[in-house]
């Protein structure tokens, strides 16, 4: 009895460990065929092998960042990064605040906003890409880095929902107590809430981040100037024999998301209202 059950629980462990080698495998490999392509010597997809390059170099690399005339990288890259730091930063406080207001104030026709929200976030955002074309033409700002800027700030807030079920795990009790102490409003917001909500602020400026900087249909649609590309829409206009700079630029694309999670990773955390007000 004990080695059939044994053999049993070490046969749950085989299937289990197997199913997880398998699943690891189908994300891995992916990443894998895009690490060997960047280091393709001939360049073009039409080379392979099968899945593989037939011969490898390193001067991909070398080429992404000092051959610039036609396909300026470093540009692109660093266009993308200026948008999506500042996006991220306005981005978040608007989420916040957002959020804020409608888990702790109650006020006419508070529902119904949250309602039409959750409406209005069902439709794909592509739906109002005419709509934003001409209005960036009217204020003219096709072609401008804070256009876009503008457009993806002014959308965060659409998506509080998730910022503000943090906040209603807050008890009530915390604001109640700093009243009595004679604290105001801003005051409760800043010096407690917000100490209290870490996890929920590296969250929302994580997403915040990762939006603009992997876009392509909006990009694509405003910036029409070479040298204003973000990495996204730049890479796509790669020729068909620049696949292994295409590659190389995909890889470094990944950088940024990685060292900001990493450098934030360790507020990523629940339980920062241990010291609080419990009910």
């Amino acid at each position: 009895m004990k080695f059939k059950r044994f053999f049993r629980g070490l046969s749950d462990k085989l299937i289990t460990y197997l199913i997880i080698l398998i699943v690891s495998f189908v994300f891995f490999f992916p990443v894998l065929w895009l690490l060997l392509a960047s280091f393709s010597a001939s360049g073009s997809i039409y080379s392979f092998n099968g899945f593989f390059p037939t011969s490898y170099s390193f001067t991909t690399f070398k080429m992404l960042f000092t051959d610039t005339l036609l396909y300026d990288y470093p540009q692109w890259f660093l266009n993308t990064l200026f948008i999506s730091v500042m996006s991220m930063l306005f981005g978040t406080i608007l989420v916040t605040l957002t959020a804020y207001v409608f888990s702790r104030f109650k006020f006419k026709s508070r529902k119904s906003l949250m309602k039409t929200t959750l409406v209005l976030g069902m439709f794909p955002s592509f739906m109002g890409m005419i709509a934003v074309y001409i209005l960036m033409t009217q204020f003219n700002l096709i072609n401008n880095h804070w256009g876009l800027i503008l457009i993806y700030s002014a959308g965060a807030p659409m998506g509080f929902m998730v910022q503000k079920g943090f906040f209603d795990t807050i008890p009530m009790s915390v604001d109640e107590a700093a009243t009595l102490d004679g604290a105001s409003k801003s005051r409760i917001f800043v010096d407690i809430i917000l100490p209290l909500s870490k996890p929920m602020i590296v969250y929302t400026a994580l997403t915040s981040f990762t939006w603009p900087w992997s876009d392509f249909i909006l990009p694509q649609l405003l910036l029409k100037q070479k040298n204003l590309y973000t990495v996204a829409v730049g890479l796509m206009s790669l020729g068909d024999d620049e696949f292994s700079r295409f590659a190389a630029g995909s890889l470094f694309i990944a950088v940024p998301i990685i060292i900001l999670y990493f450098a934030l990773a360790k507020f990523l955390v629940a339980g920062l209202s241990a010291g609080a007000v419990k009910e």
